[in-house]
């Protein structure tokens, strides 16, 4: 997914909000559960469902696709794989926010979250 200025600016800089969402959406896809504010999570979460129904099609073109974005090998292995499996006869909402209360430091709203199975 080509990274557009649309959504939440997260109150950080272009560069370090692309590539933080970038690491979000890799992690949400290798452990299928992160932990994070909510803003982030919302973020991430859209960014996350666009690349995984761009891996449904599971051709060269969206390979590369994903690739843009996704530089860990076993996660693009997963996504093309029992990923691609899993969600190929769903049309979307690949990925559940639960909200888990606020936290301890700064009183941030979290929430967790997860792919569905």
């Amino acid at each position: 997914m080509s990274l557009t200025t649309a959504g939440r600016k997260l109150g950080v800089p272009t560069g370090h909000r692309f590539g933080m969402l970038r690491n979000l959406a890799t992690d949400l896809i290798r452990y299928e559960a992160i932990r994070t504010t909510t803003p982030k999570a919302r973020e991430a979460c859209k960014f996350a469902e666009h690349l995984i129904s761009i891996a449904k099609r599971g051709d060269l073109i969206a390979r590369r696709r994903v690739e843009r974005d996704i530089k860990d090998p076993l996660v693009i292995k997963k996504l093309f794989g029992p990923l691609k499996t899993r969600y190929q006869t769903r049309a979307g909402g690949f990925t559940r926010i639960f909200s888990i209360g606020n936290r301890a430091g700064d009183n941030s709203p979290m929430s967790l979250v997860k792919l569905i199975p």
